[in-house]
């Protein structure tokens, strides 16, 4: 069996009051993180800044972005051992988020939420609170 390419995505980490933004999509309650998949020729950073807008209309200069890591695990909703690589990156800006079309609701989450995240919304949790940024 061949095996699957690995799902490249990047997302960002919005972190205010020890809870990180992530999102619901249209008619499904699994949180995940504002991100998605790199497109040609975008470098990580740019694929998150874009992503954060199309997601959650935050206008973001990839350039202030800071990589705090990158998630590789089961992707979700894929065949076994098709992974996903997430570059995670933090952004500090002030302006306030708004659901997209593509986006059924914003969430500001902390471990607590565990059990409503896919495997790497769960890692990515995990990390945040080991970094002391989220409870």
């Amino acid at each position: 069996m061949p095996l699957l390419p690995d799902l490249l995505v990047s997302a960002i980490a919005l972190v205010r009051d020890r809870r990180v933004l992530m999102v619901t999509a249209r008619g499904r309650d699994v949180y995940y993180m504002p991100g998605g998949k790199i497109d040609p020729g975008e470098t990580a950073a740019e694929a998150a800044a874009r992503e954060a807008f199309e997601e959650v209309a935050l206008r973001i200069d990839p350039a202030e972005l800071t990589e705090l890591f990158e998630v590789v695990t089961q992707a979700h909703g894929e065949p076994d051992g098709r992974r996903v690589r997430m570059r995670v990156f933090r952004t500090t800006t002030d302006a306030t988020p708004a659901a997209s079309a593509e986006v059924g609701a914003l969430h500001w989450v902390t471990t607590a939420d565990l059990d409503r995240c896919p495997p790497a919304g769960r890692e990515v949790l995990a990390r945040l609170a080991a970094s002391d940024l989220i409870d």
